[in-house]
């Protein structure tokens, strides 16, 4: 009798355990699904409400993990990771540390071990690029299509991410190349201040303008750096070529000028430079140059030194010099994106964090550490320009038109930029002629491409 008694309680509750076993497994309703859209949820028998089992759901507590560098002494990481739980209560966002110098190595081999990490930081496009062909990130277009993003809002960025017509990793932050200038220097000069529409020759006119002086006390009209990016990212400004090509001919002009500019003094000598070790700061810093092409990030530490007492002079910024016929704002930068690690186990709430921290919100609290991002509008420049010792010009000068990639997506990325790299050089000290290293990327990059 009790095991008839038994068996008939199991057969009684056999349609109880189904319907929570219903309610409890089926997927949470998109938040931002259109309200007259049937969803999975609606759909799913259930004899719990609706209502009921989809806050069981969206509840939930969850914890994503999230690969990042240098977290001490880089604030933006847990700025935006706090504005992010202060709307996602149940979300809590632990942050992978990796040293900055050892992440595109140990991030590499996590991937490759199949660790399960949530959301990958990409450093750089050499990196992105490994990650993708390996297949370790997921692509997003199809997250992006359904949630109606519009990826205008990047100026270009993201179009640089995609690859063979996926894109895998959304930017969130982008270093843009502007012109620093020391305000004292020209008003003792007399000269005006450089512009937002300055093309490339007009900044050559002024800097000859601006050159003064000998020996110790000499001021250089403009200064670039000992990096092949301070040359070559004027030639892709057009974006009608990229640095990873087989006719290297359009980089001739710039080189001619630079070069021109090394051999009047007009700038400083590049040989000396890399024999001493000398840093754009320094010689921007100690006033010895007026003009100064050079990344967004060089504001924070302009700032740094001001309140510092390390410097005390005038100087502020303009947009990057543009060739002739492309509109101003047209740049080059620097992007850092996130991506969804191809064995994460939350790749959809990978995916909400991965929008808010690209989007609107983790612009402001971005802009809020003194860090560029890579969405800007009017109030996110605002917030930056309204930090302690930003430049009054930051504003607009900030403000861009289109962005290129210092180096675009390219599975030879890395063979390409080292060879560009050392004919730089071999150009940049005399070794060769203009043309003739020109001549040698070309056939050198060729046969790399060729392989």
């Amino acid at each position: 009798m009790k095991r008839l008694y038994a068996l008939l309680t199991i057969v009684l509750l056999l349609p109880v355990l189904a319907a929570c076993s219903s309610a409890t497994q089926a997927p949470a309703e998109p938040t931002d699904a259109p309200a007259d859209e049937p969803t999975e949820v609606a759909a799913e028998p259930t004899d719990a409400p609706a209502d009921e089992a989809a806050d069981e759901t969206v509840d939930e507590p969850i914890t994503l993990t999230m690969a990042a560098w240098d977290i001490a002494t880089t604030p933006y990481w847990q700025a935006v990771v706090d504005a992010y739980e202060a709307q996602n209560p149940n979300v809590h966002v632990e942050l992978i540390d990796i040293s900055s110098a050892e992440y595109p190595e140990k991030v590499n081999i996590m991937l490759s071990g199949g660790d399960e990490t949530d959301i990958i930081t990409v450093k750089d496009i050499p990196g992105y690029s490994a990650m993708l062909t390996r297949n370790q990130i997921i692509p997003l277009e199809d997250r992006i299509a359904a949630d109606g993003l519009d990826l205008g809002v990047y100026s270009g960025a993201a179009e640089e991410l995609t690859f063979e017509g996926s894109i895998y990793a959304l930017p969130f932050r982008s270093d843009i190349w502007i012109l620093y200038y020391n305000k004292d220097l020209f008003d003792a000069a007399g000269v005006d201040y450089p512009t937002n529409d300055m093309t490339w020759e007009q900044f050559d006119e002024v800097a000859r303008e601006m050159t003064s002086g000998s020996g110790a006390d000499k001021v250089y009209g403009a200064h670039f750096h000992v990096w092949r990016s301070c040359v070559e990212l004027a030639t892709v400004q057009d974006g009608k070529n990229t640095v990873i090509a087989t006719d290297y001919s359009f980089m001739q002009p710039m080189y001619d000028m630079v070069v021109g500019m090394q051999n009047d003094g007009i700038i400083m000598d590049y040989g000396e430079l890399k024999a001493g070790n000398i840093h754009y700061s320094g010689v921007f810093k100690n006033q010895q140059v007026a003009m100064l092409p050079m990344g967004s990030w060089f504001i924070g530490s302009l700032i740094a030194a001001k309140n510092e007492g390390e410097i005390d002079f005038n100087w502020d910024v303009v947009k990057f010099p543009h060739p002739e016929g492309v509109e101003p704002g047209t740049t080059a930068g620097t992007l850092t994106s996130l991506a969804i690690n191809a064995n994460s186990k939350n790749p959809d709430a990978a995916w909400d964090f991965i929008k808010f921290y690209s989007g609107i919100e983790g612009a402001k609290a971005l802009a809020a550490t003194g860090n560029l991002p890579a969405m800007r509008n009017d109030e996110i420049l605002a917030i930056f320009a309204g930090l302690e010792g930003v430049p009054s010009g930051a504003a607009e000068a900030l403000q861009t038109t289109v962005v290129r990639l210092e180096l675009p997506m390219h599975p030879k990325v890395g063979a390409v930029e080292q060879i560009l790299n050392e004919e730089h050089e071999l150009i940049m000290t005399g070794s060769v002629p203009v043309d003739e290293g020109i001549a040698n990327m070309t056939s050198r990059i060729s046969e790399a491409l060729a392989e």
